[in-house]
């Protein structure tokens, strides 16, 4: 998807010369068509984790045996350098190259999407963007993090402009406990006018903050060019099986999650993708909903409370996937560049807990038949 643009602007590079404007706008408006498309069809996008054997040492066969996992596991793409690979990753350049690039190794020769969170500024965030490209990322996930919760709607939507010409952009609705912060309908408005918008991310842990982005996007011209994606780990099914519906100029609209781009989905990757395909064939008009769907539901939400570490204001969130993680041989240590990031007391029992009570939620089977053919070299 993404790989034609960077092959393209690689290729001229070493000619000396430029790609012609007018080329270049019609592979970026094929690449943001595209994009739009794949996300709009729906999919399983896990939120990649960073494997450390130690602090601050990157176990890289763990990291390309995740990558292993999810594309085995049926998912449709990966997202790196987000909130799951660790925020604090983008404060080393040559490391967040090397993080990018070794998921861009694994998935090289598939169809799945690559998709790149980046942060910081504009001038940061646009020199991610250009770094994700040039390693064949289809699209970029806009994600806040520590001054950039502060910045205004007009610097954010400005910082979405500048990105948006380098590369297709998915905004990013974020819980405000893991470093979002809220954002006025007036600001998705606006992100939903900018034609370098392919997708949504709405994940603010909250209803109704969920429904009001749906609810812009309904009445917006765009409203069927963008993806709407789940990033609410605590309402997943709920999520998937919601329609939003509205009558424009007497036409009738409806805007449903096609799929979802989630740190819950780092694990249990192959029974995601199996529930994705499942809800997936509901009909969002006609079809009842099953008890079963939402008894699942209410199951991964437990899952989610062990791992997300909730009891703590999801304090020890990205460590409790990596301990999930250690606990089935995918990784050596549940350790993150943060110090501050760390299981909280009793986490790892909890996390002991629900993958006895769901075993096939975390795919525990699959992951103990496939795991030594992931961790070779």
């Amino acid at each position: 998807m993404g790989r034609p643009l960077a092959v393209a602007r690689r290729s001229a590079a070493r000619e000396g010369d430029e790609v012609p404007a007018a080329r270049w706008a019609v592979l970026m408006h094929e690449q943001y068509r595209r994009v739009s498309a794949r996300l709009r069809s729906g999919g399983v996008f896990p939120a990649h984790p960073l494997a450390l054997a130690e602090p601050g040492q990157v176990d890289w066969i763990a990291q390309r045996a995740l990558s292993r996992y999810y594309l085995d596991a049926g998912a449709h793409g990966l997202a790196v350098g987000v909130h799951t690979t660790q925020f604090a990753l983008h404060d080393d350049r040559a490391l967040l190259g090397d993080v990018l690039r070794c998921a861009a190794d694994v998935v090289r020769g598939t169809d799945a999407l690559l998709i790149a969170g980046v942060t910081g500024d504009c001038a940061q965030a646009i020199r991610e963007a250009e770094l994700a490209r040039d390693l064949g990322y289809d699209a970029v996930l806009l994600a806040t993090r520590g001054e950039d919760r502060h910045a205004t709607e007009k610097a954010l939507l400005e910082r979405s402009i500048a990105v948006g010409e380098v590369m297709p952009t998915i905004a990013f609705y974020m819980q405000e406990k893991v470093g979002g912060r809220y954002l006025s309908l007036q600001y998705w408005r606006s992100v939903f006018e900018q034609t370098s918008t392919v997708g949504v991310k709405v994940a603010p842990f909250d209803r109704y903050r969920t429904g009001d982005v749906a609810r812009v996007l309904l009445g917006s011209d765009r409203w069927n060019e963008i993806a709407f994606l789940t990033g609410n780990d605590d309402s997943i099914v709920l999520d998937l099986i919601t329609p939003y519906r509205r009558a424009v100029a007497g036409t009738a609209r409806v805007v449903r999650a096609s799929g979802g781009l989630l740190g819950q989905w780092a694990v249990g990757t192959h029974a995601a993708v199996q529930l994705c395909s499942r809800l997936k064939s509901i009909d969002p008009v006609r079809d009842p909903v099953r008890a079963d769907e939402l008894r699942l539901g209410g199951e991964l939400v437990e899952i989610n409370s062990a791992v997300f570490d909730v009891d703590n204001d999801f304090r020890g969130s990205v460590a409790g996937i990596n301990e999930l993680l250690r606990q089935q041989g995918l990784l050596r240590s549940a350790h993150c560049l943060d110090e501050r990031d760390v299981l909280s007391a009793g986490q790892s029992d909890l996390i002991a807990r629900v993958r006895r009570l769901h075993p096939e939620l975390l795919d525990e089977e699959y992951v103990a038949e496939h795991r030594e053919r992931w961790l070779e070299d």
